[in-house]
């Protein structure tokens, strides 16, 4: 897939000053990272040698045959497409030296010394090598006859966005990594060739880092550590490695095993780019601690085969169970603390709601019950509007009710279906009738009269009842739309677009019945106002009807005729289409791409081409609803709220999306 590196962490099974046998396992873990189409393999610190041989660091036929290992390597593997990083002990000169070499094409490209020598505790590099912040920039090695580039100054780039910058073990723990600089002159990918003995916890420690190098650096961080065979002296190594990408965890190894291993995985170049673009300060801490660096030209391929790398069908739902419903406890508290505090500014206004019985009213009524617990006011003070319309089902009128008084709330029901036929009537539409009843029916026999101007009629209605009422009693009409329907603009311009505070602007629909089903399970059995067993059981039953405006008449069962999904498509694909072209920039072909792999079949190409294509149309066409859209909390990393997180002109033209779109597939 284009705009992706593949990358592997190579963890040999070593034997202390055993070279030969070091050689064999690295050379046998580097050809199997060129079978699986890996660009960059990693192997441990000093790995070449084992990191425990302590004095015989100094031993002068260890430190030559060592070198005589590394230009075999590097001749042994002159065919490979992928580059190596091996760890060795390098003497220059008068002075020792932990270093990294990077190998390809039968040379050595480049050597990078150790930073910083740890010297406290279980550890004393200081009695053995140099450290390589002593070294001038613009050094130079003699390896195999020729002079290598050597020392702190070296990056090592494949063309467009794949550089890499490498440090070594002890760099990693210091609170100004080498990795800072790298990044900062533009290195994508950090990796990291460890020892690093294991104690208790250190494996936490060492994934909590690495996450917070990549998030701060924009980049990918490859972290190996020393595996089986070191020496069991005084310390134990775990075989730990793994990677990191924008601070997300996306492969690691297997700890403890005894085995040679070696797992690849796929880096999002384009992504690490986009993050770098849009995150403003990044670019000017770079510039501000930018220093000179030589970068030297390596190849890769930035379209590995196959995929080595998950996709989340639903980005915006963690995988695991525990930090989901971490995550739905931190979004309902961001939205009731928002209305608490959108209240308390506002003079502390009773809270409007028009309660439709389906899932977005549900979690506002939800998080207005608990704003005006956090007020100490009563949740009488909630007034919930049920306004049956035209295709309203008994079903969810019933849920609505039955919501509101489990609540606490204030329940009342104000009809739309004779103002609207009565508006249908003023403007001669094909529709009007003289009584409700004669209007539905001429819409079961012409479902054609069911167009927009009838729909919008109902919406429109329903929030001027709202605005109104809220006048009337000193209300706040709090708003329900989530953040799927302000991506497709399914609302009514100046009918439920408009609100006086949006609490919903924020969610997803995939995330929203998780947020609902939370508080059905974690909180209701806390709140002593309303009836928590009464509540449980209608949000059950909310949760379970399908998704629908409710505009159009119901079928002669009695049940929802208009399916949302079936209208504007899965709100599964939608979701996953925002994510990827609001949180990432992805163009078209990627996200069919990521799309086709998240899937994995369950739609078919054409499906997904027709979905996303009208899923740009729509958001193309509906930033002018976005453009004047009520105040509301952000509660994650996409948002689109025109204030702050996506400023986009109205009139912006779609074509070339589309184009891109019809011709994917097409070669």
């Amino acid at each position: 897939m284009l705009g992706y590196a593949r990358i592997s962490a190579a963890i040999p099974a070593c034997r202390v000053a055993d070279l030969d046998h070091n050689h064999h396992e690295s050379l046998k873990l580097w050809k199997q990272a060129e079978e699986e189409g890996s660009s960059l393999v990693v192997f441990p610190e000093l790995g070449l040698s084992a990191y425990t041989c302590r004095d015989l660091f100094l031993d002068r036929h260890l430190q030559e045959e060592v070198v005589t290992s590394l230009l075999k390597l590097a001749a042994e593997g002159r065919n490979f497409k992928s580059a190596a990083v091996f760890g060795l002990p390098l003497r220059v000169g008068g002075a020792l030296f932990n270093v990294a070499a990077f190998v390809q094409g039968g040379k050595v490209l480049g050597v990078v010394p150790k930073a910083y020598l740890p010297n406290y505790r279980e550890f004393e590099e200081v009695r053995w090598f140099r450290p390589g912040t002593e070294l001038a920039p613009g050094g130079f090695v003699q390896l195999g006859g020729e002079a290598v580039p050597f020392g702190m100054d070296l990056l090592f780039s494949a063309g467009g966005d794949f550089v890499v910058g490498l440090e070594i073990c002890e760099d990693f723990w210091v609170h100004v990594p080498p990795h800072t600089a790298a990044v900062s002159a533009g290195a994508t990918v950090i990796a990291n060739l460890s020892a690093s003995n294991f104690v208790i916890g250190k494996a936490e420690l060492r994934r909590m880092l690495a996450r917070s190098a990549s998030d701060r650096g924009k980049c990918a961080y490859l972290y190996v550590a020393a595996g089986p065979g070191e020496s069991s002296t005084d310390l134990a190594f775990d075989a730990d490695a793994f990677v990191y990408e924008n601070g997300t965890e996306l492969a690691s190894s297997r700890r403890f095993s005894r085995e040679s291993q070696l797992f690849s995985c796929d880096i999002d170049l384009e992504l690490l780019q986009h993050e770098r673009l849009q995150t403003t300060s990044f670019g000017d801490c770079a510039r501000e601690h930018r220093r000179p660096f030589r970068v030297l030209q390596f190849v890769a391929n930035l379209n590995p085969p196959g995929f080595r790398r998950t996709v989340n069908p639903h980005p915006f739902l963690p995988r695991d169970p525990t930090t989901l419903a971490t995550r739905c406890w931190e979004m309902f508290e961001i939205q009731t603390n928002a209305l608490a505090t959108r209240m308390r500014a506002a003079g502390s206004p009773r809270l409007i709601l028009g309660l439709s019985g389906g899932l977005d009213s549900t979690q506002a009524a939800l998080v207005a019950a608990q704003a005006l617990d956090l007020l100490g006011r009563p949740r009488s003070e909630l007034f919930c509007i049920t306004m049956p319309g035209l295709g309203t089902t008994a079903g969810t009128r019933s849920n609505a009710e039955q919501l509101a008084l489990a609540l606490g709330a204030t329940f009342q029901e104000i009809s739309v279906s004779e103002s609207t036929r009565m508006i249908l009537s003023d403007i001669h539409h094909p529709a009007a009738a003289a009584t409700v009843a004669e209007l539905l029916q001429k819409l079961r026999e012409n479902p054609k009269f069911g167009d927009i101007s009838l729909e919008n009629t109902q919406a429109r209605l329903r929030t001027l009842l709202l605005m109104t009422l809220a006048n009337a009693v000193g209300g706040l009409v709090v708003g329900t739309g989530d953040l799927s329907e302000k991506a497709l603009g399914w609302c009514t311009y100046s009918g439920d677009h408009i609100s006086m505070y949006d609490v919903n602007a924020g969610i997803p629909k995939t995330l929203m019945q998780f947020v609902v089903r939370w508080v059905a399970a974690e909180r209701c059995a806390q709140w002593s106002k309303g009836d928590p067993a009464a509540l449980q059981q209608v949000l059950g039953a909310i949760l379970e009807t399908p998704i629908s405006p409710e505009l159009l008449p119901a079928d002669v069962d009695g049940k929802i005729a208009q399916l949302t999904e079936g209208a504007i498509g899965p709100y599964e694909l939608h979701d996953f289409f925002l994510y990827y072209l609001v949180r990432q920039g992805a163009r078209p072909g990627r996200i069919l791409d990521l799309a086709q792999v998240a899937f994995g079949g369950r739609y078919p190409l054409v499906e997904l081409k027709k979905w996303l294509s009208l899923f740009y149309r729509r958001f193309f066409q509906n930033q002018f609803k976005r453009s004047c859209a009520t105040d509301g909390p952000k509660v994650g990393m996409v948002a689109l709220s025109p204030r702050g997180d996506w400023w986009m002109p109205s009139d912006a033209v779609v074509r070339g999306w589309l184009e891109a779109v019809a011709a994917y597939g097409a070669q």
